[in-house]
């Protein structure tokens, strides 16, 4: 199988798609002569022309909400916002009226939309340009949330986002662009709601979103040095959230860290472990950790932004501290 960087894997679903249905068009700031600041849509303008990739005016409020005038009368619209910081420009759009227009209307509209846009810090681009805010539309109903951990998850996902019916917000992972793995040239979509099981193990399981699966990853092989068998998951999406892969996974482990990049008062982090602690508590060892971003601002000074976010070694060690009964300890 090849191997392909994330970036060409979206650049391909979207192209694959486009070809497909004369109805998906892509709108955004720089999508068409720049191919946005990551190169990610590079090309698709020269196939499709400027009808179908429109470059637009700085005006995130402007094109999201024609976008979703467009999905109401019968087009996909795959909306590029240029950073995901940017979405709190356009929440009144996306969440008052895309996420609600099916449920207001008895199921007579649908806004058959894609949001894609990115996060994650550690690219040295500051406070405003390097949020991972994929928690705030998770929790507004009618939007479905997908984060790709790799090119193969990026396409898949993409392709399923935009035959999708509902409004759907895809986070990438601004360090993972190139970043390559093997993805397959016949056409396939991974379904949301439906988690991989990245690696096996007995000992803890590490649930990982985005670039944290490779987190996660990473941490498990540290851990295996140690004897210690960690099950890393990749919910691939956290609305629809497969609760049934996680869940058979913690009852067969007794123990879980959940670890996500947005900030961890309040996010992705405390929802899964509050699922789990619900549904798994008779099976648990230990309480289920929470590795998230810090609770600041990301700063621009390096060696202050690279602390900011969860670690390999610093997941292996909570997971040490877990297995081995140090927790309180530790604390």
């Amino acid at each position: 199988m090849r191997e392909i960087t994330l970036s060409k894997a979206v650049n391909e679903a979207i192209a694959e798609e486009m070809r497909r249905d004369p109805t998906v068009f892509l709108i955004g700031e720089d999508v068409a002569e720049a191919g946005t600041p990551f190169k990610v849509l590079a090309g698709l303008v020269e196939e499709f022309g400027t009808k179908r990739v429109i470059d637009t005016p700085i005006s995130e409020p402007g094109f999201t909400g024609m976008a979703v005038g467009a999905a109401l009368t019968g087009s996909r619209p795959i909306v590029d916002l240029m950073f995901g910081d940017f979405i709190f420009l356009i929440m009144d759009q996306l969440c008052n009226q895309a996420a609600k227009a099916c449920y207001m209307s008895g199921g007579k509209l649908n806004v058959p939309l894609v949001l894609r846009t990115n996060l994650g810090a550690t690219r040295r681009s500051a406070a405003q340009h390097s949020q991972s805010l994929h928690a705030l539309v998770a929790h507004i109903p009618g939007l479905k949330v997908a984060m790709p951990s790799s090119a193969y998850e990026a396409k898949g996902l993409m392709k399923t986002a935009i035959r999708d019916n509902n409004p759907v917000v895809i986070f990438e992972d601004k360090l993972m662009y190139q970043d390559k793995a093997p993805v397959p040239e016949e056409e396939y979509l991974i379904p949301f709601g439906k988690a991989n099981i990245k690696r096996e193990g007995t000992d803890i399981t590490l649930i990982g979103t985005s670039s944290m699966v490779q987190v996660a990853e990473k941490a498990a092989a540290l851990l295996e040095k140690d004897g210690i068998s960690a099950e890393v998951i990749d919910p691939r999406t956290i609305v629809p959230l497969d609760e049934e892969t996680i869940l058979a996974s913690v009852r067969k482990t007794s123990r879980a860290i959940v670890i996500d990049e947005g900030h961890q008062s309040y996010g992705v982090t405390g929802e899964i472990a509050s699922r789990i602690s619900e549904k798994a508590f008779y099976h648990l060892d230990a309480p289920v950790l929470r590795m998230g971003a810090m609770d600041v601002p990301v700063p621009f000074s390096p060696a202050l932004e690279d602390l900011t976010v969860p670690t390999p070694e610093a997941v292996a060690e909570r997971a040490r501290q877990s297995v081995r009964g140090e927790l309180f300890d530790a604390a």
